[in-house]
């Protein structure tokens, strides 16, 4: 499994993924789960992915096949996608395509499954953030929900909702998204380290700040040890 969240910030795009695919306790590995595509000052796209490894690499490596095809355009392309829009109905049909295709192949056990976060913005557009779903759909961050999760999301999902809000800075939502993780590692071992970090500034229109966190990070683990003690300072102080 996996677990990645993305915040839609009025400052910028926050995104956050791990790396760890399990297929039983003995066959753990380690897979990167962000992606970036960008022309610096004109386009960037970030996709995150999280299911089924064969459905999401064979999504993002036909996705890379059509932005390398010299006769593929606006409608196959998404460096070539008019907006974000599109960008993200390009990515969800291929997903559609991919997973029905793997779902036929596995047709005799439980089928594939896998969703998709895309975000990025083009010059002149604004910034957006889309939620994939398997079956090709999507649902886009908005000012009352700033953020979206795929995988494990559930235990990291407390902190986004008390402290995520469209004005939340760059670098309390780094905050943020950080925390998210370190209590999703703490509740399930399907998700590990490393971490991919990503940062895109509001019309920079590029990967402002990339960042990859290996297991034993001094600043990561400082921080889980910091929002430890202060969750258990808070409860000491509360009374019944």
């Amino acid at each position: 499994m996996t677990y990645c969240v993305g915040l839609l910030l009025n400052e910028g795009i926050v995104l956050l993924s791990d790396t760890r695919t399990n297929a039983g306790l003995d066959n753990i590995s380690t897979y990167r789960k962000m992606f970036l595509f960008e022309e610096p000052g004109e386009k960037v796209i970030a996709i995150m992915t999280a299911g089924s490894l064969s459905v999401t690499q064979t999504t993002v490596a036909r996705l890379r096949e059509a932005i390398e095809d010299p006769e593929s355009d606006e409608t196959t392309s998404i460096m070539k996608a008019p907006t974000m829009l599109k960008v993200a109905d390009i990515v969800g049909n291929m997903l559609a395509t991919v997973r029905a295709e793997i779902d036929e192949k596995l047709s005799a056990m439980q089928g594939a499954s896998a969703s998709m976060i895309v975000a990025g913005q083009r010059k002149g557009g604004a910034m957006r953030l889309f939620l994939i779903y398997p079956e090709g759909n999507f649902i886009e961050a908005t000012e009352d929900t700033p953020f979206l999760q795929i995988g494990e999301h559930k235990y990291g999902k407390p902190i986004l909702d008390r402290v995520v809000k469209p004005q939340t800075s760059l670098a309390d939502a780094q905050k943020a998204v950080l925390l998210s993780m370190d209590s999703t590692l703490r509740s399930n071992l399907s998700v590990g380290m490393p971490l991919d970090l990503c940062v895109i500034e509001r019309d920079a229109c590029k990967v402002t700040l990339r960042r990859r966190i290996e297991a034993g990070d001094e600043q990561f683990r400082a921080m889980s040890e910091a929002w430890s003690r202060a969750l258990r300072d808070g409860f000491s102080q509360i009374n019944l």
